[in-house]
């Protein structure tokens, strides 16, 4: 298997899912937007992680690369292609099929849980995960759902949490972020402590959770689309 990384900055990297990806002697290539990395045909590609950062989906004219990014997620749909957005990496998806993304009524920042929608309880992404799950949170934006997709979870301060498209799949949470991304993303910052002392504490949960979803997603993009 060939899975494409899509970078956004270099400290939003794929965490706990690329030691997945390297466990499981899968071929990656990580292509990081920031630095002019072009991105391959996804035809080239059987399956592709797109992660977050701290840029919003309309900021073309700044970030010319998402328009580039939303042409490779708009193709990627019609082939079928497995992809997985985290955070920006799904309002990517979101906004490559129609759909709005604009701000929430509030930031979320810190540890939450998400709830699974009858629809995310029988979808194979989510396959041994229980109902109710915490989650790292970090965006001010939100997606509404494409034509077409489902709504697979939904949160307290913003509705849409997870959603599924076709074969690509947007969560707005982070369970890739590990005690060291999180260190990385608020050193020096107030709330840093709190958020690494409660990450301590839900470590083996989170942990056992991100394997599971990635263990699935792998095992979707494995079979024929």
């Amino acid at each position: 298997m060939r899975a494409l990384v899509i970078m956004h900055v270099e400290n939003e990297g794929p965490g706990v899912f690329g030691n997945l990806l390297e466990a499981a002697g899968i071929e990656v290539r990580v292509a990081r937007l920031h630095l002019g990395d072009v991105l391959p045909g996804a035809g080239e590609v059987d399956a592709a992680l797109s992660m977050g950062g701290p840029m919003n989906v309309y900021e073309e004219e700044r970030y010319p690369f998402l328009r580039d990014e939303t042409r490779f997620l708009q193709d990627a749909a019609a082939r079928d292609l497995p992809v997985l957005g985290i955070c920006l990496g799904a309002q990517m998806i979101a906004k490559a099929a129609g759909a709005a993304v604009t701000k929430n009524r509030v930031e979320e920042v810190g540890w939450s849980a998400v709830r699974l929608t009858g629809e995310g309880l029988g979808d194979p992404l989510f396959r041994g995960l229980p109902a109710n799950l915490p989650v790292f949170q970090w965006h001010g934006d939100t997606f509404a759902i494409p034509a077409g997709g489902a709504l697979l979870a939904t949160g307290r301060d913003c509705r849409n949490q997870a959603f599924r498209f076709r074969r690509s799949y947007g969560l707005q949470f982070h369970l890739e972020a590990d005690r060291t991304l999180l260190a990385e993303w608020f050193a020096g910052t107030s709330a840093g402590d709190g958020i690494l002392r409660r990450c301590d504490e839900l470590a083996p949960e989170i942990d056992r959770h991100a394997r599971t979803l990635f263990a699935n997603f792998l095992a979707i993009a494995r079979q024929p689309g």
